[in-house]
């Protein structure tokens, strides 16, 4: 049954006539033409589909449009400001912190969570953060050190 739903993404707000019961992942890719969120298992297991929704990390693919009404929602395309780089994108790529780039979408909206709540992380705060995105490419070391070096960038915000 179709609803309006309205939000905020990437600092604008969204008015949409939808299946209130449609997943964010698909709304986002398929009606808002956003593409950077990619769909990775449809479980809510590899975090390719990562997106900020009132500033905390979640699965696009496991959450219903409808849940975030009212709410504000970020994904990597609202990241940038203008042409500078958040400093999670920068730290990304001074590392090299992706291969293939598929998971790196959700690794960054992942890593910009964490270094919201620990501005300081640990290494071992780090590895335990992200360890629930998944990267088939085996980047893992080279992510952990971008996170650490945004955290160095004014805590990654």
């Amino acid at each position: 049954m179709e609803e309006t739903v309205t939000f905020t993404l990437n600092g604008e707000p969204v008015s949409l006539l939808v299946d209130g019961g449609r997943m964010l992942l698909w709304v986002l890719r398929t009606d808002l033409e956003l593409t950077g969120t990619k769909y990775g298992c449809g479980e809510g297991l590899c975090g390719s589909c990562t997106v900020l929704v009132d500033g905390e990390a979640v699965r696009s693919c496991r959450m219903a449009v409808r849940d975030v009404g009212g709410k504000s929602v970020t994904t990597i395309e609202g990241l940038a400001r203008g042409a500078e780089l958040h400093p999670v994108q920068k730290a990304f790529a001074e590392h090299d912190a992706l291969q293939c780039g598929y998971c790196t979408p959700g690794m960054i909206m992942t890593a910009v969570d964490l270094l919201r709540k620990h501005p300081h992380p640990s290494q071992e705060q780090i590895a335990a953060g992200m360890e629930d995105n998944l990267c088939r490419c085996g980047a893992h070391t080279r992510i952990i050190r971008a996170v650490a070096a945004a955290a160095d960038m004014k805590g990654g915000s």
